[in-house]
């Protein structure tokens, strides 16, 4: 277990893979931990430095008091790829972790050489649904939205499986401070502007019964920046990297290879 401070949090950290090999760094969802990522980690070429992270708020990361603004997520994220003394990296991240790899990409071009943009956009949502959301969760807590939740992560066939009850668990165990505050960061980004003006590769990737950010969000969102391709991925919901690892990650290292980072 290892924990670094950046941006003066205190940040989970786990590096897997070879530590001199080209670095991968994986940024995760709302409500869920660096967990997410565990199905594709042993599907993906040998020899590359893996690092993942929770966010503040999330999984074994210090939870400050909220709200975050989503600049508060990419000092936090850039600063920890500075303590790691990490360059040119290929940056994934889903959902608001998609949204920290748009900023960083745009603030710091150093750090990021291509980025994978999953199950996200440059805006999500509007403020208004973002605020009922957050209402509902302070009147009746995390676990009054999490059965809503499930539905919007997980496509119809996987969520008749038993294993939904433990990203369940998950979601509702999280310091409620924590994703109160990463959703008040969600509902006030708006990153059209930077985020058309990427010049690095970017691989788009959207699962097609995603309910949280649905794929013609993401595809527009990946239209917009020049050279850039998206995948969607069938049947699959707001997490595939949960429901359908395999495609999931040969499409990350098929990424990977195109972009000469293995």
């Amino acid at each position: 277990m290892r924990m670094i401070e950046a941006n003066g949090v205190a940040l989970h950290v786990r590096e897997d893979g070879d530590r001199a090999g080209r670095p991968v760094v994986f940024s995760n969802s709302l409500g869920t931990d660096l967990r997410l990522w565990d199905a594709i980690l042993p599907l993906l070429p040998a020899g590359l430095r893996i690092i993942r992270y929770d966010k503040r708020g999330h999984g074994l990361s210090d939870c400050p008091k909220g709200p975050y603004a989503l600049d508060d997520l990419v000092a936090d994220a850039e600063a920890l790829l500075e303590a790691l003394d990490i360059r040119d990296c290929v940056f994934v991240g889903l959902s608001i972790g998609g949204l920290i790899g748009q900023g960083l990409s745009a603030r710091r071009p150093d750090l990021i050489r291509a980025a994978v943009l999953s199950n996200t956009a440059a805006r999500m949502g509007e403020p208004e649904m973002w605020q009922a959301r957050m209402e509902a969760i302070r009147a009746g807590g995390l676990e009054s939205i999490a059965e809503a939740v499930m539905d919007r992560w997980f496509g119809p066939a996987f969520r008749k499986r038993p294993e939904v009850a433990a990203w369940k668990n998950m979601m509702i165990r999280l310091p409620q401070e924590g994703y109160l505050g990463c959703c008040a960061a969600i509902s006030a980004a708006d990153l059209t502007e930077s985020t058309a003006a990427l010049t690095l590769p970017v691989l788009g990737i959207s699962g097609a019964r995603d309910g949280a950010c649905p794929p013609e969000n993401t595809a527009a969102t990946i239209r917009s920046i020049v050279g850039a391709r998206m995948e969607t991925i069938p049947d699959a919901g707001h997490l595939p990297c949960v429901e359908d690892p395999e495609t999931y990650a040969r499409l990350l290292a098929e990424f990977l290879k195109e972009t000469g980072h293995v």
